[in-house]
């Protein structure tokens, strides 16, 4: 089966265009699968053929007595359903046996965002007159402008930018462009730190690496890590508050916006969203902060 293993994973990095990180979750997933078979077959081999709703149904309960939450035990059922609907696809087996088995039930638990004192003491955290500091204050300012990934910001190369029309070209989930707006103050800070950016350029650097809009002290881009450490770090310094990520940001930009009145299908186009049930879930932390008020302020609550 680890020969079928590879092959889907290939599918999904060559066809499905996934990025690199969602394959090697994939990979994880399923590499987790195929050893909890090994051990129910005492290593010998396993017809994909011969899988049943029980036999999965008793990976699921491995992984609840090995200490896995239900978040992490829903992710690697969805993982092993798209690899069995990929062998069915391909005439490998005839039914996918993981769609008789439920996943477990998910305990409701809203973004954590940051309100908006919070957001603007983040966004003035990082010193000013460094061009080091200037970076930080781009990525901080267009994260919480734009609302936009992570992965999608440290990818960003100088031609994505339209600055004049406060606008960035984001390559998303599944190879999907989309241009998302940023507003004065993303664009202000983006103007002050590419002014500076040569400075921080490598001479020897070729290629892609040249053009990535955000560079490290060495010159060369900025990995995910090393923005993450950096919000990290300016996120908690400015609220007190711990388990903030640079997802914060993100979670922050939707609920601000649907809280000042914004479309729900404008905020999803923006977020990247493939569903509107995934964008929904901000409209509830705009609900709740609702109730919230209503019931510190209503004599009648």
């Amino acid at each position: 089966m680890q020969e079928l293993i590879s092959e889907f994973l290939i599918h999904l990095e060559q066809e499905r265009r996934l990025s690199i990180h969602t394959c090697r979750a994939y990979g994880t997933d399923l590499s987790g699968f195929l050893g909890f078979l090994d051990f129910e077959k005492q290593g010998a081999p396993m017809d994909p053929g011969e899988l049943a709703r029980d036999k999965i149904r008793a990976y699921l309960s491995h992984l609840h007595a090995s200490g896995f939450g239900r978040r992490s035990i829903a992710r690697k059922l969805a993982s092993l359903r798209t690899f069995l609907t990929y062998l069915c696809r391909t005439g490998r087996i005839g039914k996918n046996p993981a769609l008789q088995v439920s996943p477990p039930k998910q305990d409701k638990t809203l973004p954590v965002h940051l309100d908006v004192i919070e957001a603007q003491g983040a966004l003035n955290a990082p010193p000013d007159d460094t061009i080091l500091g200037l970076r930080d204050r781009a990525i901080l300012e267009l994260l919480y402008s734009s609302g936009i990934r992570l992965r999608e910001l440290v990818g960003l190369t100088e031609s994505a930018l339209d600055l004049d029309s406060g606008l960035v070209r984001v390559l998303g989930k599944g190879g999907k462009e989309r241009i998302v707006p940023i507003g004065k103050h993303a664009t202000d800070a983006m103007r002050r730190y590419l002014t500076r950016r040569p400075e921080l350029m490598d001479s020897s650097a070729t290629g892609e690496d040249r053009h990535r809009v955000f560079l490290s002290r060495t010159g060369s881009p900025l990995s995910p890590s090393g923005v993450q450490h950096r919000v990290v770090r300016y996120l908690s310094e400015a609220t007190g508050r711990r388990r903030l990520t640079p997802h914060t940001l993100r979670h922050s930009f939707a609920t601000h916006l649907l809280d000042a009145g914004a479309d729900l299908n404008a905020v999803k186009e923006m977020l990247g969203h493939a569903s509107l049930s995934t964008t929904q879930v901000y409209t509830h932390v705009s609900v709740e902060r609702l109730k919230k008020a209503y019931k510190q302020a209503h004599p009648r609550a």
